[in-house]
């Protein structure tokens, strides 16, 4: 009765809005603090990369926000208050040294009686989303489904789904779901007759499924169109329409390729249509292949990767997941993942999006941190971060970086506050109270919790989720790579050693972390920007670059070439700024913690020496 009560409550007072406000936008825009003439531009996708209003190439790296949106226990929404989200955001900006997140929503809180938007619960959405965005944080929201809907398993079911209303799936008259013998979730979504039935039928819009999820997903984007300022709204930086999208099962004679072109490429043209209704034209549809295109595993990979689709261009992203699922199994990899485990899964996800002219963004990736294989999480992490940095290993990187690649936008699987905390009725089930993990069918991938005390603290090494990254290149990355040392237990993971022929770069990185970025200036005037990890203190940080070499690096200014800023949000994070004068001019710039004190001029110069000789020799 409580819960029941404040929802009337939230209705009447989203009522009352409506009557004074009739859907406008708050007359004024707010801006995140700490905030420079360069920020908060709108994202475009240009030249097969994201890119600001400056011109600038952008990487977006964060988390999913949340897997809490699957459960029933906050009703859809991913934290059970906007304070909540709050405080997650500040954390996942400082401590997890993210500038994005994926920001799941249920269509089945979205539109739990057919055809009537939950206007309390888009109002809610808004204001949890907007809690990242006065952070500084990109958003892009996602419909999130798994198994279909949780109305198509019974309170004693060993799974759960997430996704469709209750209507959606009464409509259908499903089987009653049974896996077989099923060690795996997903394995559901091949196995599971209730479930391949239903996705089916989605795919062809029986009963109607399609048309009503795509009017739910126009009028969430009206929404937020309408309750977002235009400077919030600038935040946006897409939408995913549908994930881990699946046949279910196929028709006589169709393949993977075959649903993609006639099903899956149609749905996505619908959900554009939908979004240059709603006010969404100058943003990316961020769209995903089959579920098993890039699948590791022989036996479950299926042709497809939007093959057909043409040239995707501006107006659509390549969005895809990957997991090492040989790692997962337990079975199927033995030991642990090493340097450039996933160069070549990565390198496909790169080539697949030059293909299609556009953009890629890895919008899940992750590894379980419990359970019987967790403990190869240090190192698939590492690996997958790494593949996402270069499509190089670390090994062949330093005599190589100009086949290094594009680098990768992505968000890993996941950021809950709640997790091990949760108290979820599985299925609807009182006996059946889950609290350990993500509280959903036996995952725990978070990496945060929540301590005794209600501080947000990382279950991931440090070093490993808060990166050094370029988040803004003012012309065209051509190469770069990070080592963070991070820890596999004891264990110090170095794979990207500097090669002893720079020895003055190598003394100067020392046995601290570093990174290197290689790029060619572009035309504009704002700054290329590096994420400073809290690891990379000010007063402990070497910059050498050709624009400028130094140790402790003074506070930005238009006219310094090297300079620190506050990240936007007013959460304490850090960035490196390097501004050049010139167009068309290849320049580095590499950032290490591995000095203590300031290290001596000739030092810096014989470093900048070889690393001027370095690249005019690679690139």
């Amino acid at each position: 009765m409580p819960k029941i009560r404040a929802r009337l409550i939230v209705v009447l007072v989203v009522l009352c809005g409506f009557l004074t406000v009739a859907g406008a936008q708050p007359a004024t825009a707010a801006t995140p603090s700490d905030s420079l003439w360069f920020d908060g531009t709108p994202l475009t996708v240009q030249n097969g990369r994201f890119t600001d209003g400056q011109g600038r190439e952008v990487v977006l790296r964060g988390y999913n926000v949340s897997g809490e949106t699957k459960l029933e226990e906050n009703g859809g929404l991913p934290f059970a208050s906007v304070a909540d989200a709050q405080k997650s955001a500040a954390a996942l900006r400082a401590l997890g040294g993210g500038n994005a997140v994926r920001f799941l929503l249920s269509w089945a809180h979205a539109e739990p009686v057919r055809g009537q938007a939950d206007t309390a619960y888009l109002a809610a959405v808004t204001d949890q989303m907007r809690a990242f965005l006065d952070a500084g944080i990109r958003v892009y929201p996602d419909f999130h489904q798994d198994l279909f809907s949780r109305y198509l398993f019974n309170t004693g079911s060993w799974y759960t789904g997430d996704g469709a209303p209750q209507w959606a799936v009464e409509a259908g008259s499903y089987p009653a779901e049974s896996c077989g013998i099923c060690f795996f979730w997903g394995q559901n979504i091949t196995q599971n007759s209730a479930v391949t039935t239903a996705q089916y039928d989605f795919w062809h819009n029986a009963h109607g499924l399609q048309d009503a999820f795509l009017a739910t997903a126009q009028t969430t984007m009206s929404y937020l169109v309408q309750h977002l300022t235009d400077a919030e709204f600038a935040g946006v930086a897409g939408f995913d329409p549908y994930n881990e999208p699946y046949a279910g099962t196929y028709e006589s004679g169709q393949t993977s390729r075959t649903w993609e072109r006639d099903l899956l490429w149609p749905f996505y043209q619908r959900f554009r249509a939908r979004m240059d209704a709603a006010g969404w034209q100058d943003k990316p549809a961020l769209v995903e292949p089959n579920l098993f295109w890039n699948a590791n595993i022989d036996s479950q990979k299926q042709q497809g990767g939007l093959l057909d689709a043409g040239t995707l261009g501006s107006r659509y992203v390549f969005n895809t997941h990957f997991y090492d699922q040989k790692a997962i199994s337990g079975i199927l990899m033995w030991g642990k993942a090493g340097d450039g485990q996933y160069a070549t899964d990565f390198g496909t996800v790169r080539d697949r999006a030059s293909a299609a002219q556009s953009a890629a963004l890895v919008s899940e990736f992750g590894h379980p941190l419990s359970g019987t294989v967790a403990d190869k999480a240090p190192t698939v992490l590492k690996a997958m971060y790494q593949a996402l940095d270069s499509r190089l290993p670390g090994a062949g990187w330093w005599s190589s970086p100009a086949s290094s690649g594009p680098v990768l936008s992505g968000t890993q699987w996941q950021w809950d506050l709640y997790n091990g905390r949760h108290h979820e009725l599985m299925n609807g089930n009182p006996g059946k109270v889950l609290t350990s993990g993500d509280a959903w069918n036996d995952e725990d991938l978070s990496a945060v919790r929540l301590d005794d005390s209600g501080a947000v603290t990382l279950r991931q090494d440090a070093r490993l989720l808060d990166r050094l990254y370029p988040a803004a290149t003012a012309g065209t990355t051509l190469a770069f790579t990070y080592e963070d040392r991070s820890r596999d237990g004891s264990t110090t993971l170095t794979w990207n050693p500097v090669p002893s022929s720079l020895p003055s770069v190598s003394r100067l990185v020392g046995s601290g972390q570093y990174g290197l970025l290689v790029w060619r200036s572009g035309s504009g005037t704002a700054p290329t920007e590096l994420h400073l990890p809290a690891s990379f203190p000010t007063a402990a940080t070497t910059v050498v670059s050709d624009l400028g070499s130094g140790y402790a690096p003074a506070p930005y200014t238009a006219s310094a070439p090297v300079g620190v800023a506050p990240e936007p949000g007013g959460t304490g994070s850090r960035r490196l700024l390097l501004t050049d004068s010139d167009s068309g001019v290849l320049h580095y710039a590499l950032v290490t913690n591995g000095t203590t004190s300031a290290p001596s001029a000739d030092l810096l110069s014989a470093a900048k020496s070889e690393l001027a000789a370095w690249a005019a020799a690679r690139f």
